[in-house]
């Protein structure tokens, strides 16, 4: 979780340990806004990471950022996930080229899309089951570059493109999304506090356990 003014960072709090959101998420927002000295009254703007992700994970935070958003009666700025680790990738590699995020979705599927170095999407957001056949989707005559936590399953396969590279250890962050927010907050463009909703791009499914 982040705290920005315009597109600087002023405070950050993160943790990747498992699947804590309901019992950190808001005692994360008091902490940042007591170590920044602010008040949710003097909050412009909320934004949440839009998906796709873990069900759970975006149910709490778009109940949370929704909530805050409506009870304050400021805009709600949506980011994709996808771009914003992206983001992230570009930060670290600087290097012109093709990114392409991966996101693990269990077994050989991953959730991917492809940017330029300018974040300007070349690829859709989707859900991809990665094999031979599939990776021609990437031939994109630009050097590429994969990277995310669904990377390396299909690094073996992958490494079969000519132009592929990969940049190790990179993880959501929510600081990466504060340039990209900005933007949008300076275009004035809001997602609907009532009717958006996370991009989960694959319908949830729930198995029964075996007695």
């Amino acid at each position: 979780m982040a705290l920005s003014k315009d597109t600087e960072l002023m405070a950050l709090k993160e943790l990747n340990n498992g699947y804590t959101h309901a019992e950190n998420l808001h005692v994360f927002i008091h902490d940042l806004l007591r170590e920044s000295s602010l008040k949710t009254s003097e909050l412009n703007a909320i934004s949440i990471s839009s998906g796709p992700g873990s069900y759970t994970g975006l149910r709490i935070g778009f109940s949370a950022a929704k909530g805050l958003a409506y009870a304050l009666s400021i805009p709600l700025i949506t980011i994709d996930t996808l771009q914003a680790l992206s983001a992230t990738a570009l930060n670290k590699n600087k290097a012109d080229g093709i990114y392409i995020p991966m996101m693990d979705a269990r077994r050989m599927e991953v959730y991917c899309a492809a940017y330029t170095n300018q974040l300007s999407e070349t690829l859709p957001s989707q859900a991809l089951v990665i094999s031979e056949d599939t990776i021609q989707l990437f031939q994109l005559n630009k050097p590429l570059y994969f990277f995310g936590d669904g990377m390396p399953k299909a690094k073996n396969i992958l490494e079969t493109l000519p132009q592929s590279n990969f940049i190790e250890n990179i993880t959501a962050s929510a600081s990466s999304m504060i340039e990209l927010a900005f933007q949008k907050y300076t275009m004035k463009d809001f997602a609907d506090i009532a009717y958006s909703e996370p991009n989960y791009l694959k319908e949830f499914f729930f198995t029964t356990a075996k007695k």
